[in-house]
């Protein structure tokens, strides 16, 4: 597995995705766009305006509403321009003034200075902000490279892990067959959303071909239907497929809880050990109904511990008064 914590996204890039969808016009063209934003979070000068820049979020892109711009045209020629120059000394990648407000010819004078870019969007401040920082957080999330199989069963994210030829390509077609969805086969792409999810998806070029040893290439939308795939689904449960050893000893209750960690996100791990005659099928159906049992707050493995500690009560306390 190859973490990779993004390098960032440049300006270029940002306005060529995102120039209709927020209404953007560069105001600055004569300056470059290859600088990278690479904080997720976007937010408003706020108190740099008023020349405080003690707990400026440096690297983060500036957007300046109708509230700050109103507040610059209150200020004298002078002062408007001391301001503009303290909060352009600053790190960030770009500034955004939105509601397609007149922007002051010394803002843009301040910022070529400084060589930072400026932009006005047509939305209002809080349009922009709704349509901005969520394509941030997709294109600027840590993401990884995971060499599984992913699908969707029964509405649960089973990732099928394990050695190449241990049958996580067949056990993931079989599941396609009893009608559940195949998300991403051998090449997983992972990134992380927020601090404890974990959304998987294949890569645009393989889309939702399987290779089947003996086979071949399979396209699976073509062979089951659109039903028979997802884009993308969020990893919930890792399941480690590996042969058998004889050697090893194997949970047989469920009380002790394995773990797997995908970008410093903690996923519930199953090992399935794999010998001739077992249904990997059946029982990777069952892990993912167990799993939904688990989050609805009914843990069959504990339940059942409980109980027979419970049962075993009596006889521990007759045999802690038996003094012959």
């Amino acid at each position: 597995m190859s973490t990779t914590l993004t390098s960032g996204l440049t300006l270029r890039e940002l306005l060529e995705a995102k120039r209709e969808t927020l209404s953007l016009e560069l105001l600055t063209p004569d300056l470059s766009l290859d600088r990278r934003c690479q904080d997720p979070d976007v937010s408003s000068p706020g108190l740099a305006l008023a020349g405080y820049v003690g707990r400026f979020p440096g690297g983060r892109m500036q957007v300046l509403g109708e509230t700050e711009m109103t507040y610059l045209e209150s200020l004298d020629p002078d002062e408007r321009r001391e301001r503009l120059e303290t909060l352009f000394s600053m790190d960030f990648p770009a500034a955004f003034v939105t509601k397609g407000q007149r922007v002051p010819d010394v803002l843009l004078e301040v910022a070529r200075d400084a060589e930072i870019p400026v932009f006005r969007s047509y939305l209002t401040t809080k349009a922009f902000y709704s349509r901005m920082k969520p394509y941030l957080e997709v294109s600027l999330a840590p993401s990884t490279t995971l060499h599984g199989s992913l699908a969707d069963v029964y509405g649960v994210g089973l990732l099928f892990i394990g050695k190449s030829g241990i049958g996580k390509s067949e056990c993931v077609l079989d599941l396609v067959e009893r009608g559940h969805r195949l998300v991403a086969d051998d090449l997983v792409m992972a990134s992380r959303r927020g601090h404890d999810v974990l959304i998987g998806r294949g890569h645009e070029l393989q889309r939702h071909h399987m290779e089947i040893r003996g086979v071949g290439i399979i396209d699976v939308r073509a062979l089951f239907g659109i039903r028979a795939i997802r884009q993308q689904k969020r990893i919930e449960v890792v399941v480690q497929l590996e042969e058998w050893d004889d050697a090893r000893s194997y949970d047989r209750t469920g009380l002790n809880r394995e773990e797997a960690e995908i970008l410093g996100v903690e996923l519930p791990k199953v090992t399935v050990p794999l010998n001739p005659g077992k249904n990997i099928t059946v029982i990777s159906e069952v892990v993912a109904m167990n799993h939904l049992l688990r989050y609805s707050g009914t843990d069959s493995a504990m339940e059942f511990d409980r109980r027979l500690r419970d049962r075993m009560t009596p006889v521990r306390e007759y045999l802690e008064e038996d003094y012959e």
